[in-house]
């Protein structure tokens, strides 16, 4: 990186953009990345789950997705703000905990209790932050190989927001993609001083939804069409002016939000429901991006992908001896076949043409409306205490494994329609069962009928293990009314 550092030092182009990747490298960063983290990757169902979704599942080389956004916008960004579901925000926390070279204690968290789409999500941001700040949108689930490439597109980024631009980011298209939307670039004769190292911001002419093949095809021989990657640059103050400007009732209501939220911790704040739920749904290329006079859209060549689909995520792969891509420990046997997705999960089995997995999003759609559990969690689910796993669920009862990270507990809590039989495995549990506090060690139970308060809690320094019986009529997990919960969930 030095021998990169000297060269763009003795360049003679002197360009903003120059400078600016020298400060880069010199670690003068001052954009604040906004990182959204509320997509739910259906169509990577069912290794991506409402509560366990592709951003946070560890697909590449025991990192996921979110872990290599932070990871890469760390190097040229001077903080982060995480824009998450409340569901989410402790996966993000484990995830930024794990990254001994991150530290994670400069981030600020939003926490929505329901998604509204991503204009909502950075107004809530922007209005937190400076009016001059310069912030990066980032998704949380997207892949990025070339980053010297992507620090070059970020530095004229930067340049272009400081000149109170709304800066967003075309990827080049490599084939006539359907599944996308795409950015037209306006036409002009590029003046060789406007040149700087390659990387230029155009005025944008218009945005484009998802096309047919046909259009997709003539998009790409146009040559001046580039795939939208859902990334932004600009200053908070100018985005909030373009939002009240062409979307007010977002901007009013976004502010309302920010004003009457909950400050959980010192860079901790939550929206409350009923203020979320009367911010208008839309995305940020509709209400501003698609309408504002000031947007400039930047071509980028950083080997970008948005792992939207097992088509998509099998290029980012390496294949095996049979050309096949395993993400499973189970050995699977197919014969005379060719051309499949086999996604095989603890509960889930999904076979797919290769070509159709666009489609897996239908089917979760479908499941979601006959009431199935299985778009929202894995057997196993994580939470902000530790995590459990369900061993056996049958009509009448069911069985878990449940384990409590030192220091935390759970919320004191009661169910209506199930009882609960509680045999320590491994650890010693603080247990409150009614007026009762007692602890429990190896091979010690306790019993809770329905309908009595109780509470699990681990001061010890090793995890709680723990096997939970559950006997009812229902035992699903919506069965919980909690009393108190040290994070905040309703």
């Amino acid at each position: 990186m030095a021998n990169f550092f000297n060269v763009i030092s003795d360049s003679k182009f002197g360009c903003p953009m120059t400078q600016n990747l020298i400060n880069f490298y010199k670690g003068e960063n001052t954009m604040v990345n906004i990182i959204l983290c509320g997509g739910n990757g259906t169509r990577l169902w069912p290794v991506s789950r409402t509560l366990m979704p592709k951003q946070f599942v560890k697909l590449f080389n025991d990192q996921s997705l979110f872990q290599l956004t932070v990871e890469r916008n760390n190097k040229v960004c001077e903080s982060s703000f995480i824009i998450s579901n409340t569901n989410q925000y402790f996966l993000a926390i484990d995830q930024l905990e794990e990254d001994k070279k991150y530290n994670f204690k400069n981030a600020k968290f939003l926490l929505e209790p329901v998604g509204r789409n991503t204009a909502p999500a950075i107004a809530l941001a922007c209005f937190d932050l400076d009016p001059n700040e310069i912030v990066l949108v980032t998704p949380s689930d997207h892949l990025i190989k070339d980053e010297v490439e992507y620090e070059k597109v970020l530095a004229e980024a930067e340049r272009l927001a400081n000149e109170n631009n709304l800066v967003t980011f075309g990827i080049t298209p490599e084939f006539a993609e359907t599944g996308f939307g795409y950015i037209e670039s306006a036409k002009y004769i590029i003046d060789n001083e406007q040149l700087t190292m390659g990387v230029q911001g155009f005025n944008v002419k218009a945005f484009h939804e998802k096309p047919d093949l046909e259009t997709a095809i003539k998009y790409l021989e146009a040559g001046n069409y580039y795939w939208n990657s859902g990334m932004f640059c600009f200053k908070a103050g100018v985005f909030l002016e373009e939002l009240k400007k062409y979307s007010p009732k977002i901007y009013e209501a976004s502010k309302i939000a920010f004003e009457n939220k909950i400050n959980l911790e010192e860079k901790q704040m939550r929206i409350k429901m009923d203020d979320m739920l009367n911010i208008p749904d839309d995305s940020i290329d509709y209400v501003v991006m698609e309408k504002s006079k000031i947007v400039k859209v930047i071509p980028s060549n950083i080997k970008w992908s948005d792992v939207g689909s097992f088509d998509a995520l099998a290029e980012e792969l390496p294949n095996d001896e049979s050309n096949n891509f395993v993400l499973t420990k189970k050995h699977i046997e197919l014969i005379d076949v060719k051309d499949l997705i086999v996604v095989d999960t603890e509960d889930a089995l999904l076979i797919s043409k290769k070509g159709s997995s666009q489609k897996i999003k239908e089917r979760v759609m479908e499941l979601k409306k006959e009431g199935s559990p299985l778009p929202d969690i894995h057997l196993k689910a994580h939470r902000p205490w530790g995590s459990y796993e369900v061993l056996v669920d049958t009509p009448g009862y069911k069985v878990k494994r449940i384990e409590v990270k030192s220091g935390k507990r759970l919320s004191l809590q009661k169910h209506f329609h199930r009882n609960e039989h509680w045999i320590v495995v491994s650890g010693t549990a603080t247990v409150t069962v009614g007026e009762e506090v007692k602890l429990l060690r190896p091979n010690e139970s306790t019993y809770i009928k329905m309908g009595e308060i109780h509470r699990l809690e681990n001061e010890g320094k090793i995890p709680v293990i723990m096997i939970e019986a559950q006997v009812g009529e229902y035992t699903g997990e919506d069965d919980i009314v909690r009393l108190e919960d040290d994070f905040a969930r309703e």
